[in-house]
């Protein structure tokens, strides 16, 4: 899935270059050439579906090779993950009705590959033989209010296979209070968002929680691969609900385990967690930028254009990020409310900002 615009890294991310196409860390190469070469490690190369906003086909085939048009799947509008699963899913099963998929942003850090490619193998197993939903949850670390959570069962309420769980709830991105609660509870994990299935369980668990959504796309299977796709995904996008696949499916099926699964994850989802995965100075901050000095300054994340000259003096757990030239100063505790503060530059200022 690489279709969304990371609003809360703004403003480095933008609508017309967003995180999944960045190198945020400087690794050289972006987010989602990590995620393809990672999967690519697993899975034959014509079997990734890339889906993503039709606006940005170009990034697509600019930054991963070897793809034929009928493997990057674009989306008319951004109607969240509901209904970009179910176009994959219906497309994919016109070809391999039998399908096993693996379901994952583009945009994530995945530090302990090898570790994370057996837990996609020990699901695929799973899922082969057993009707059932399959997500990879991630044991927390602290009291995040950015993820969701999910609680799973006990031992005695668990499966054949030890390390996989089923699960007993989701809750999405609780306060903080909540969050001290589910950590000191032990039995929730994060929520990745990186889901394993047999195509059959997921469409069938479509059937079931969102028939209308399922109907719309399963009209089109005389279509997919074919010159009429377009205009039929154009028509079938208009119909669509803005849902998440997590509300719309995953808090409802009966059939959903988990793996907690510990390999170095992290959804970069924010520039706290960028923060966290990059390397700091002596006082604690993550620079990047080739001329920036600061003064009397910790625990800062400062991310700035190479030619900037940038001076910082007396500032604590602040972000400070400049890109394209819009600039943005604010505390980390206050991370979250980005994703507002674009929205209201977008009303105020106009959209060429966002």
């Amino acid at each position: 899935m690489a279709g969304g615009i990371g609003s809360r890294f703004w403003p480095m991310s933008r609508q017309q270059n967003p995180k999944q196409f960045l190198d945020i860390l400087g690794t050289g190469k972006t987010l989602l050439q990590q995620t393809v070469d990672r999967f690519g490690q697993l899975i034959p190369r014509e079997n990734i579906y890339i889906v993503t906003n039709k606006s940005y086909k170009k990034l697509v085939l600019e930054q991963v090779s070897g793809l034929s048009d009928h493997q990057i799947l674009l989306e008319p509008s951004r109607r969240n993950t509901a209904p970009c699963i179910a176009y994959a899913m219906h497309k994919i099963t016109v070809k391999d009705p039998d399908a096993l998929v693996v379901i994952a942003p583009s945009d994530h850090l995945i530090l302990k590959e090898e570790i994370f490619l057996n837990q996609v193998r020990k699901a695929f197993d799973f899922t082969n033989a057993n009707d059932a939903l399959l997500t990879l949850g991630i044991r927390p670390s602290r009291p995040d209010t950015g993820y969701g959570y999910i609680q799973y069962m006990d031992e005695n309420g668990s499966t054949d296979q030890q390390d996989v769980k089923r699960v007993k709830t989701f809750t999405e991105k609780p306060n903080l209070d909540l969050a001290k609660s589910f950590l000191a509870s032990g039995d929730f994990l994060w929520n990745s968002g990186i889901f394993i299935s047999s195509a059959v369980s997921l469409l069938k668990s479509y059937e079931q929680f969102l028939p209308e959504m399922d109907q719309i796309f399963r009209e089109g299977k005389s279509m997919y691969y074919t010159d009429k796709e377009t205009d039929f995904i154009e028509r079938a996008y208009g119909q669509c609900t803005n849902i998440s696949v997590d509300y719309g499916i995953m808090e409802k099926a009966p059939n959903v385990f988990v793996i907690p699964s510990e390999f170095g994850w992290s959804d970069l989802g924010t520039w706290g967690s960028m923060y966290e995965n990059s390397t700091k100075d002596s006082s604690g901050n993550a620079i990047l930028g080739k001329h920036v000095m600061a003064y009397d300054t910790k625990n800062c994340v400062v991310s700035v254009p190479k030619d900037k000259l940038v001076v910082i003096q007396g500032l604590e757990d602040f972000i400070v990020v400049e890109a394209d030239g819009i600039l943005l100063i604010c505390k980390m505790d206050d991370e979250q409310e980005i994703r507002q503060m674009v929205t209201n530059v977008k009303v105020e200022k106009g959209e060429e900002f966002i």
